[in-house]
C-alpha cells in the first residue's frame, strides 16, 4: 500500500505548494511513483507540475462531485514519475456541494483506495485553510506534513491545525499522524528565523525534520517554468534541500516500496499465462 501524506497549513504562504510539488519530484526522482493531489482551488500545483490548469477536462471535482475514476483524470507531471490529480478553481464549488452528500469527509478516501496500491507515495496539496477540502485530505492520508516558514507568526494556528488532526484521529482517522513539521524559507541570516527554528525544535524534538529549505532564488523561479526545482536546477541549495526531505521521508517508511513492488509481483503473475505456468 502506499503512504498518504496530506501537506498543511492554514497559514498561506509558508510554501505549502512548494513542498508538494518538489517533494513528489524528489521522490520521483528516487525510482518512487507518486500521485500528487491538488486539492487547492488555486491549481498552483497543477500548474508548477506543467499542467495548464485552463485546459483541464476533467480535474478532482469530477473525482470528488461526479465519482470519476482517478485513472481517468490523473495527467503525468513534467517530473518523472509522478502523476497529478489536478485543480483548477472549478473545485471551489465542491465546498457547497460536498455539504450536501452522505460521507462528505471520507470522499477523497474512497476515491483514492482502488488506485493505492499503484504508488509508493500519495501526496496531497491542501488549500490554506481548515475546511471540508482539508478534512478529506485528512481523513484520507495517514499522516499530516506541516511547512512552517522560520518567522515571527511561525506558530500562530499551528496549534489549532494540531488540535483538528487530533479531531480528525478521535472521529474517523485513528491512524493519522504527524509527518513532521518542515522549515521553509529559512536565512540563516536573520536572528529571528534561527530563533524560530530553535523554538520549534525545542517544542517539537523529533517530529521537526532534519531538513531545512532554505530561500532561494531558484526555487521561486521553477514555477514559472512548470517545473520542480529538481528539473530546473537540480544543483541548486533548493533540490539538495527537497531532495534531502525524500531521503529522509524514505529512511521514515523503508516498507512503503516494499510492498507497492509486492503488489505489482502480484499483478503480473495474475495476468501469467495458465499454459506457460
Amino acid at each position: 500500500m502506499s503512504r498518504t501524506i496530506a501537506i498543511a497549513n492554514q497559514k498561506g504562504g509558508v510554501g505549502k505548494t512548494t513542498t508538494s510539488v518538489n517533494l513528489a519530484a524528489a521522490l520521483g526522482s528516487l525510482g518512487k511513483r507518486v500521485l500528487l493531489v491538488d486539492l487547492d482551488p488555486q491549481g498552483n500545483a497543477t500548474m508548477g507540475s506543467g499542467i495548464d490548469k485552463y485546459e483541464l477536462e476533467l480535474s478532482v471535482l469530477d473525482v470528488l462531485l461526479e465519482g470519476a475514476a482517478v485513472s481517468q483524470v490523473m495527467q503525468p507531471a513534467s517530473a518523472p514519475g509522478v502523476q497529478v490529480l489536478p485543480s483548477n478553481a472549478d473545485l471551489t464549488a465542491a465546498e457547497v456541494e460536498l455539504m450536501s452528500m452522505d460521507e462528505r469527509e471520507s470522499k477523497l478516501r474512497h476515491s483514492l483506495a482502488g488506485i493505492s496500491g499503484d504508488f509508493d507515495y500519495i501526496l496531497i496539496d491542501c488549500p490554506p485553510s481548515l475546511n471540508l477540502l482539508t478534512l478529506n485530505a485528512f481523513v484520507a492520508a495517514d499522516s499530516v506534513l506541516v511547512p512552517i516558514q522560520c518567522e515571527y507568526y511561525a506558530l500562530e494556528g499551528l496549534s489549532a491545525l494540531l488540535d483538528t488532526i487530533e479531531g480528525v484521529r478521535d472521529a474517523v482517522n485513528p491512524d493519522l499522524v504527524v509527518e513532521g513539521l518542515l522549515r521553509t524559507m529559512f536565512d540563516g541570516r536573520n536572528n529571528l528565523g534561527v530563533e524560530v527554528s530553535n523554538q520549534l525544535v525545542e517544542h517539537f524534538d523529533d517530529q521537526v525534520f532534519r531538513t531545512i529549505v532554505p530561500r532561494n532564488v531558484r526555487l521561486a523561479e521553477a514555477p514559472s517554468h512548470g517545473l520542480s526545482i529538481v528539473e530546473y536546477d537540480r544543483s541548486s541549495r533548493g533540490a539538495v534541500a527537497y531532495l534531502a526531505l525524500a531521503g529522509e521521508i524514505e529512511r521514515q517508511h523503508p516498507k512503503t516500496s516494499e510492498s507497492v513492488a509486492a503488489n505489482q509481483l502480484a499483478e503480473s503473475s495474475d495476468t501469467t499465462n495458465p499454459a506457460e505456468a
